[in-house]
């Protein structure tokens, strides 16, 4: 019975929770559709964009709905209200037209600011003429293609300028023509081409013939300042946002109110403060990418021209025209020496820009999930790699010369980031940092770093030396002993390679000092056999026949992140030979994998590398201990420390055999 009871309320559990989980999935779904409910409320999701009524004279017109306490444009009063004053900066703006209009479009290119009579421009130079375009559908698109020959004002450096006549369907576009009326009409000019900071080359000379290769040729006077270029992208994409509302002008940021265009005769309402604005439209430079521009110059004759004509809603053109317009400033200001927040020169949002646009979308979230778990996983590594070394109670498995040669690779990656990146972002440099800073700590915890006068003769009066903190014991001697075997090897084997790659770079490369050939040489060869640096540990675990003493969280932490940056390689521009690079270190992954799967580790009792025992209070070493006999008559180890006698973990609990 008692069984049948349990199993019973088992099912009524089982079945409460199902309705538990279905109370929630509906719950949720009826949430959103509130929410969109009160959105659509809020924002006038379905109410009427267009209403009629009759101005002064009588006339029926249709204007626009969404004005709020502003009168319509062609409801304006005559004359401003009693003791109102007109001001020359309108407070608030008002739409002029209703949001679903249709309207005219045309689009000539000038190298002149002041526009011309539409039917004076020669047809190459009318990039875009569409008529009927309706405002507010998404599904509404027109798609122009030109090619013409290129002003030699604008070869000159010069602007080429985008003259934009818009009306509503059927009204006179061209200010120059009689009957054109601001009412129903505007005119306003945008640039087509950009001015963009160019990036510094440095100066690099073959170091054996000294000659320079590549030279800025400039005046000394410019030497001090940046270097601006007038820059073209032949597809530019164009786009009506109707949903903007009541604006307040004063307030507007710049990105935005670049685009908004008042009224034209300066009209306002009976107060005197507000006003009206003809529809955004918004020249979406977002997508254009430096790298697909073309540096406008003598030699440039011709180019093509692609124009994308749609509607946008408010809030994307709020999102993408601010990213815009402060990445550009930032962009800018960098290129004048100023410094930008986290470093940089400026240049990140365009490689995030190029990331979305060569990448697969579904793989581009998963780069984006596993960018996340990359940073967790760093910083789990870097904690737990510092509990490892900090609970480490002797230097079994250690490669002292390993956790050198680390310090000395990072240090060579700090400096040649520092050399050859302008503007390095300080989170990068930071990591870095923290990285050496750590390694620099293991070594402390593992000899003692002491300055020694220098044996006589010597031309530097002092050293460093690196001394045991006290007697090592058989077994880490034997530790030493195959950590300088391994290194042996290791020399035997990299001195050759990087001896063969300093001579060819040296042969084949330009650099800009020795200084910074000696940084490329040594960078080279560490992200080339900087995986070898792991060999030696692997060395020392299968001589030993254990992986007691490996630090086993952070090693799986960061060859996780390994594995990550495989991912990466899949995911970013880069020549094949280093993409074939990324997966060296995961040969060292997998060889560890299976030492860990023959060499067993009993976490049941503290080992005899002095590893185990989490609650065991950590000892001060006193003497030398010897590494255990493989017996089965050796059931205790007994050491002394400080007069008193303590196991080594044979009694706690039932110990499996150690293998």
């Amino acid at each position: 019975m008692p069984e049948a009871n349990a199993a019973l309320a088992g099912d009524a559990r089982e079945e409460q929770g199902g309705q538990s989980m279905l109370y929630k999935i509906v719950q949720g779904v009826a949430i959103w559709f509130g929410m969109q409910l009160l959105m659509k409320q809020l924002t006038g999701g379905n109410k009427p964009q267009t209403a009629t009524t009759k101005d002064a004279s009588g006339n029926v017109v249709q204007v626009p709905s969404n004005t709020g306490d502003i009168p319509a444009y062609q409801l304006r009063p005559s004359n401003l209200d009693e003791g109102a004053v007109w001001n020359p900066l309108p407070q608030r703006l008002a739409p002029i037209w209703p949001t679903d209009s249709s309207v005219d479009i045309v689009v000539t290119l000038s190298s002149s600011f002041m526009p011309t009579k539409i039917s004076s421009v020669t047809e190459e130079y009318v990039a875009l003429s569409e008529k009927g375009f309706k405002l507010g559908n998404s599904s509404e698109s027109r798609v122009a293609e030109t090619t013409f020959q290129v002003p030699s004002f604008v070869q000159k450096n010069g602007t080429l300028w985008g003259h934009f006549y818009v009306g509503l369907t059927g009204a006179t576009l061209d200010p120059k023509e009689p009957g054109f009326d601001p009412a129903t009409a505007f005119h306003f000019v945008y640039p087509l081409t950009q001015y963009i900071p160019k990036k510094k080359e440095a100066k690099t000379r073959n170091l054996l013939e000294d000659k320079v290769e590549v030279e800025e040729e400039e005046p000394e006077e410019q030497a001090t300042g940046p270097i601006i270029a007038n820059y073209y992208h032949p597809n530019t994409s164009l786009a009506f946002v109707s949903d903007t509302g009541v604006l307040n002008y004063p307030q507007l940021q710049p990105a935005i109110r670049q685009f908004v265009h008042p009224e034209a005769t300066g009209a306002r309402d009976g107060s005197g403060q507000n006003s009206w604005y003809y529809p955004v439209l918004y020249v979406n430079t977002f997508w254009q990418m430096k790298n697909y521009m073309t540096l406008l110059n003598d030699t440039v004759e011709t180019l093509p021209l692609r124009l994308d004509l749609g509607n946008m809603k408010n809030w994307k053109f709020s999102i993408l025209s601010s990213v815009d317009f402060n990445s550009k400033q930032q962009a800018l200001h960098a290129a004048y020496g100023g410094p930008i927040p986290g470093g940089g020169d400026g240049s990140e949002i365009e490689m995030i820009k190029e990331m979305f646009l060569d990448t697969n979308p579904y793989l581009l979230g998963v780069t984006a999930a596993v960018s996340i778990a990359h940073l967790f996983l760093e910083m789990l590594a870097f904690g737990s790699d510092i509990a490892h070394y900090r609970k480490k109670k002797d230097n079994v498995g250690i490669s002292v010369r390993s956790i050198l040669a680390n310090v000395f690779m990072q240090t060579v990656i700090f400096l040649y980031l520092i050399d050859n990146s302008q503007n390095t972002s300080w989170m990068i440099l930071g990591s870095q940092g923290i990285g050496i800073l750590i390694e620099f700590w293991k070594i402390t915890t593992v000899v003692d770093v002491r300055i020694r006068p220098a044996p006589p003769g010597s031309l530097i009066p002092y050293r460093i030396a690196f001394e045991d903190k006290y007697k090592l014991s058989e077994t880490e001697e034997k530790t030493k002993e195959y950590d300088e075997i391994a290194f042996k090897y290791m020399y035997i084997a990299g001195v050759p390679l990087l001896i063969g790659y300093a001579a060819w770079s040296l042969v084949y490369e330009s650099h800009k000092s020795w200084y910074s050939y000696t940084l490329t040489t040594l960078v080279g060869s560490v992200y080339a056999y900087g995986f070898l640096m792991m060999v030696p540990s692997l060395y020392i675990n299968y001589r030993l026949k254990s992986v007691a003493h490996m630090p086993g969280k952070a090693m799986m932490y960061k060859f996780l992140n390994t594995f990550i940056d495989d991912l990466f390689a899949f995911t970013i521009k880069m020549p094949l030979l280093y993409r074939l690079a990324t997966f060296r270190d995961d040969i060292i992954f997998f060889i560890y994998l299976y030492q860990r799967w023959a060499y067993k580790v009993d976490y049941t009792r503290v080992n005899e590398f002095g590893q185990g025992g989490d609650d065991e209070a950590e000892e001060p070493k006193t003497e030398s201990k010897s590494l255990p006999k493989d017996d089965a008559s050796t059931t205790k180890i007994v050491e002394k420390v400080e007069g008193t006698a303590a196991t080594s973990g044979a009694d706690k609990g039932a110990a499996k055999k150690r293998k």
